[in-house]
């Protein structure tokens, strides 16, 4: 059974993430989303609500699972005999950051593979962190992400004001 790994802080997942899920999913018998703790990273959504929302964002995936996890990947993959990791890149600069990224894992877990996608064109312009400013000054996220995402930061949104 070919198992991999897709990662992120997914603070909140887009359109764009799930597009990569699901061509991932395809190549793979079982797709594990994980949301890693940035501690370098201010999240807008707790760890438990992100969880919530990729689990509501991909229930048409019946491949995926969606986990958590606050260590490093390289034990994550080594904890769960996980060797193949796949990544989504919208240009030349997320490559270059992602490749440094599969090197040193690769450095830490010697038998790990890296898959990358590349970004349907449409969703190409679409990150996480545009979309936190977007829905701070009530722009419109709809058809950037999904509904139960436009749904939480709309309520998020209501309870900072």
């Amino acid at each position: 059974m070919k198992k991999a790994l897709c990662t992120g802080s997914f603070d909140p997942v887009t359109n764009g993430h799930v597009n990569i899920f699901e061509r991932a999913a395809t190549l793979v018998d079982e797709l594990i989303v994980c949301v890693f703790i940035n501690k370098h990273k201010k999240s807008l959504f707790t760890l438990e609500e992100r969880v919530e929302l990729l689990r509501e964002s991909t229930l048409h995936i019946e491949n995926l699972t969606v986990d958590s996890s606050d260590g490093l990947v390289s034990d994550y993959l080594k904890k769960n005999d996980i060797n193949l990791i796949i990544r989504g890149l919208r240009s030349g600069v997320d490559f270059e950051y992602e490749y440094n990224q599969a090197q040193m894992l690769h450095h830490l877990v010697p038998n790990m593979n890296t898959i990358y996608l590349m970004t349907a064109p449409e969703y190409i312009f679409i990150s996480s962190s545009a979309i936190r400013e977007l829905a701070q000054f009530n722009g419109d996220v709809h058809k950037l992400v999904p509904e139960c995402v436009e749904i939480a930061l709309r309520d998020k949104q209501k309870n900072l004001e």
